[in-house]
């Protein structure tokens, strides 16, 4: 059975943040995810530098998010993160945004990571560090 690793982060809605109806621009999202990314390599060792440090870019090649409820001005929901496994050389995480007053989803998503070598060409095989990884945390 594979493990389940999640992380989750909370965070305020900032004024900058919102439109002129107090929701949330659309383009924050990716923001928020990106956050949650930072605080899951935190976590499990799996940071944007540890993929560099290995001799690796990570870039996103796919971002999706679902709206189900607004998030305004002032609340201070949590992201959490999921990292689902594969066997391919990438990296897919969902997010879920929840209203910490409620428990209610206010979003979801998925990003999928793709591996680079320095000479930005695509990697088709788990780099040696990331299969470690995967063998570490019991993912495979």
């Amino acid at each position: 059975m594979k493990k389940i690793l999640s992380a989750k982060k909370q965070f305020e809605i900032r004024f900058s943040e919102v439109d002129s109806m107090n929701i949330v621009w659309h383009g924050s999202y990716p923001l928020y995810f990106e956050d949650a990314r930072e605080a899951f390599g935190q976590k499990y060792g799996l940071g944007y530098m540890t993929i560099f440090s290995n001799g690796y870019y990570a870039p996103l090649v796919e971002l999706s998010f679902k709206y189900k409820k607004p998030l305004v001005y002032e609340m201070k929901p949590s992201i959490i993160i999921t990292y689902v496994p594969t066997e391919s050389a990438k990296i897919v995480f969902d997010y879920e945004i929840v209203d910490e007053r409620d428990g209610s989803t206010l979003a979801t998503g998925r990003s999928v990571q793709v591996f680079m070598d320095r000479e930005y060409q695509l990697v088709w095989e788990n780099p040696e560090f990331y299969q470690k990884w995967k063998e570490k945390w019991e993912v495979l």
